[in-house]
């Protein structure tokens, strides 16, 4: 058994989750051949343990027992004890998520405690934290794992029939997905907005009660609700409210950072005041997405703000010198959940001056009582325009002071101790903060925001992009495990997206490539869809297609919406055949809970009523007007990109769209094309159909 001053198995790893437990008297391993091997030669259950560093209970489970000389000696004696990264090994994470639910009937998280058998890896009891000694109504750790062994030792027979039951449930879940698909209709669509009327919280936003998560995908199935709603001709005005006030809620909330940028995990509240501090790669990307959506359809200087700041948190913080994207922020610092972000109001006062002060004292309601733990997390109670009125200001003025105040606040908090920063590089996850940093980017004409995020797809495509595949997890340098669904489905999705704000060859070429590993390695051809894992994975207990959104949009969504747009873009028939099955295999998943599958429906409406591709040839210098009115109005179903006169050998169908005179737009709409277009007045009506009202007088 290790002792305090060694090191375990997990010293040799990349994750600084895992790496938090190499000195740990546990006699860890990672999840390997040896670990597995072991187990099956002594007959020995396997302790399963998931979780990742951002995570406070992990950490709370990690102090209490896994540091603990008396619990690690049962642990080690007992069991193979495996430490998991859920961030690194997804795979697996989703599997044993699923079969705890299973069991116990009720989701499970994280950290996650499962324990399997030694042969077939099969879980047969499970839990999420466990205290060390007697509480909260559960039991003491040590009695869990001696419970757990003896019932090994002497149920086996009971213990079989449940594992045979568990994995026939996982085959009827794969039977589900082969059930025969109907006709895909745009039923869903209408329902799935019934159901998040139903859900929604109209007193303060956002989707259900405490705790309360941002739901990105929800927040841009009303934007595009809304769109298609008012394109048709029947307005739709709740649509559009519902993301307004959500997204103004989580803004001036404490779920986002009033002093530094970005959003946290989840609030534990239902008016977004107290967060669970951890901040995600996977969250801003997509909020910052959305944030910039909402600016495009409203017009509210607002959104524009906080998605710009999402973006200058990430390049100040989250950037590796390399250019790709760390994954996270830790929750605590100092051994604290919060400590870093937290005030009292004397710390305010002494940093600000006084006009600052007047503001920020009426903004966040400084003259009342702390709202966490007897200090103040900072959470606006009035708009800015009453407190202008109040101070006597301008809403210009307040802004400005305001602003200012948050600047001297943040110079004050670097003086703090910062919460951990879990510097691996994720390639899923990057590819969603690069969807987000370049949509940000060429919407609000913020070329440092495409600068960030070109240089995080020149670090994945240069240190993941190995022999024709993705690697999934990069650290110092060392890039390891095979890549799954998400890996090259939100990569893919993020070069298009790169595109659109920035013309390189090599985008569109690693976008294909992308394309091709998903359909030669992933793609169920017998019933459509797309597993999370490749063909040639490991084999483990179950293979995964996922469907439904969970805290990242669905892969299977991404991966439809991306081969929708570039088999359209290229006329690339194999993209849109491989995209159809897939829908038709997720259909009946999506009509058993419409709103739970909101990135699928995007995909649903994209192959409905396809995307609309717009080509643009000609001078880059000339170009520049007829990009802006592109992307001047908030139009979900377009792609349009700007291809130079002298671009060669380009693929498919972009070699036909060839320039004519100084500037020459091509608009197709699925397998319908126009006329070239050769002035911004044609263009400015060709675009017309698959744009948003303009934003109104009141935005």
């Amino acid at each position: 058994m290790p002792t305090s001053d060694q090191r375990n198995r997990l010293s040799a790893e990349t994750s600084p989750y895992l790496l938090q437990h190499a000195h740990n008297p546990v006699d860890w391993y990672p999840w390997c051949e040896e670990a597995l091997e072991r187990a099956r030669a002594e007959d020995r259950p396997i302790l399963l343990s998931i979780g990742y560093s951002a995570c406070h209970w992990c950490h709370v489970m990690a102090h209490e027992s896994f540091e603990n000389e008396d619990v690690a000696r049962v642990m080690n004696e007992l069991f193979v004890c495996i430490k998991v990264d859920r961030e690194e090994r997804p795979d697996l994470d989703k599997i044993y998520q699923l079969a705890h639910q299973m069991l116990a009937q009720r989701p499970g998280g994280w950290p996650l405690n499962m324990f399997l058998m030694p042969g077939d890896h099969t879980p047969f009891f499970g839990g999420t934290y466990f205290p060390r000694e007697p509480r909260y109504g559960m039991p003491g750790f040590v009695d869990v794992l001696q419970r757990v062994a003896a019932f090994h030792r002497e149920h086996r027979e009971e213990l079989q029939q449940q594992n045979a039951s568990m994995r026939e449930a996982f085959a009827r879940m794969e039977a589900r997905h082969a059930a025969a698909a109907r006709q895909i209709d745009d039923s869903v669509l209408a329902a799935a907005q019934r159901q998040l009327e139903s859900q929604f919280d109209a007193r303060h936003g956002g989707f259900g009660g405490a705790p309360k998560f941002p739901h990105p995908t929800n927040l841009e199935r009303c934007l595009r609700w809304w769109a298609a709603a008012a394109g048709g001709g029947r307005a739709d005005a709740n649509a559009l409210s519902m993301a307004r006030v959500t997204l103004h809620a989580m803004a001036s909330g404490g779920i986002y950072d009033q002093v530094g940028g970005g959003f946290c995990r989840y609030s534990v509240d239902a008016e977004w005041m107290i967060p669970h501090f951890e901040k995600m790669l996977y969250d801003n990307g997509p909020l910052q997405a959305v944030y910039t959506d909402a600016f495009l359809a409203t017009g509210e200087a607002e959104f524009a703000r906080i998605a710009a700041g999402i973006g200058e948190w990430v390049m100040r913080e989250m950037q590796a010198p390399e250019g790709g994207y760390f994954s996270t922020l830790d929750a605590d610092s100092e051994g604290e959940e919060g400590k870093y972000y937290v005030w009292t109001a004397e710390e305010i006062r002494a940093a600000l001056d006084d006009e600052q002060w007047q503001v920020v004292l009426r903004r966040y309601g400084l003259d009342g009582s702390p709202n966490f733990e007897g200090r103040w997390h900072l959470h606006a109670r009035l708009p800015l325009d009453r407190v202008a009125h109040e101070v006597g200001i301008t809403p210009e003025r307040a802004r400005g002071l305001l602003d200012a105040a948050h600047a001297a606040l943040f110079t004050q908090r670097e003086r703090r101790v910062r919460p951990g920063r879990d510097e691996k590089i994720l390639t899923s996850w990057n590819g969603l903060m690069i969807k987000g940093m370049a949509r940000a980017g060429r919407v609000l004409e913020r070329p440092d925001f495409v600068d960030s995020a070109t240089l995080a797809m020149d670090a994945i495509r240069g240190g993941l992009w190995r022999d024709g595949r993705l690697l999934a997890t990069a650290r110092d340098g060392r890039a390891h495990l095979n890549a799954y669904l998400d890996d090259y489905a939100f990569v893919a999705d993020a070069a298009l997206e790169l595109l659109q704000a920035r013309w390189r060859p090599a985008d569109l070429d690693f976008a294909c490539a992308l394309a091709d590993v998903l359909l030669d390695h992933f793609e169920d051809r017998a019933q459509g869809g797309f597993y999370f894992t490749s063909d040639d994975h490991e084999t483990l207990l179950h293979r995964h297609k996922p469907l439904a959104d969970e805290s990242t949009p669905s892969g299977n969504a991404v991966a439809v919406q991306m081969l929708l747009r570039l088999g359209h873009l290229l006329g690339e028939q194999r993209y849109l055949e491989a995209a159809e099955r897939a829908l038709r295999a997720a259909f009946p998943s999506v009509l058993q809970n419409p709103s739970a599958h909101g990135a699928l429906l995007n995909a649903i409406e994209d192959y409905l009523d396809p995307a609309q591709i717009v080509v643009l040839r000609g001078e880059p210098s000339a170009l520049q007007d007829w990009l802006a009115r592109c992307r001047a109005r908030y139009a979900p179903r377009r792609l349009a990109v700007a291809v130079p006169a002298d671009a060669q050998g380009l693929r498919g169908g972009l070699s036909e769209r060839a320039p004519r005179g100084v500037a020459v737009a091509y608009v197709c709409s699925g397998f319908q094309c126009g006329a070239p277009v050769t002035t911004l007045a044609d263009l400015h009506r060709a675009l017309a159909d698959a744009e948003a009202p303009p934003p109104g007088p009141e935005g």
